[in-house]
């Protein structure tokens, strides 16, 4: 399948599994897809925006304004994106979705976006089966955002279970049907 002429807007979060993202855009751009991305202050210490900007050729949004103090526009990032995938999806992240928070360019961006929303979660056991992570998972479903599973597999943390972002082979099937939908 092909993701031939999509626009897709990756988001990144602060989850160790943000190693993924250099891989999520390998694939996406492989696919055919032109890529954006945008990266929350905590994902820089997990991945760097220039791995991202290289593979995805694409200058890399963290803030809401660049080092020349210029205005980068979360609305017209929103406005350019076919669907919006915020891979990892980190517990804090999902809470701030599901309450409207908007206190970083990648929230910002979320809550004006026209395009659909979808989140790869990524996150230790415990917190991926805490109450409040299981509730504002499903406060993001009601509001429309895709949930992409979470797999069983090793965490970070040594644990075993769920929580583990999905693969980004499994992500890339995820976005291509909803593409085929």
């Amino acid at each position: 399948m092909s993701l031939q002429n999509k626009k897709i807007l990756l988001g990144v979060t602060g989850s160790i599994a943000a190693y993924k993202s250099a891989v999520l855009v390998r694939l996406l751009v492989k696919a055919g897809a032109e890529v954006k991305v945008i990266m929350t202050k905590d994902a820089e210490q997990f991945i760097t925006s220039k791995t991202l900007s290289v593979l995805s050729k694409n200058v890399v949004e963290k803030d809401f304004f660049d080092s020349s103090d210029n205005w980068n526009s979360h609305v017209k990032l929103g406005l350019w994106a076919d669907v919006f995938v915020i891979a990892p999806a980190t517990a804090n992240t999902i809470a701030k979705m599901a309450n409207g928070l908007c206190d970083n360019i990648l929230l910002a961006t979320y809550l004006s976006a026209k395009c659909r929303t979808m989140v790869a979660p990524a996150m230790d056991l415990d917190m991926y089966q805490h109450a409040s992570t299981l509730r504002n998972i499903e406060q993001i479903k009601k509001d429309t955002v895709l949930v992409i599973p979470a797999e069983n597999g090793e965490l970070a943390s040594g644990l075993v279970g769920d929580g583990r972002m999905a693969e980004p082979e499994h992500i890339i099937e995820f976005v291509e049907n909803f593409f085929n939908d």
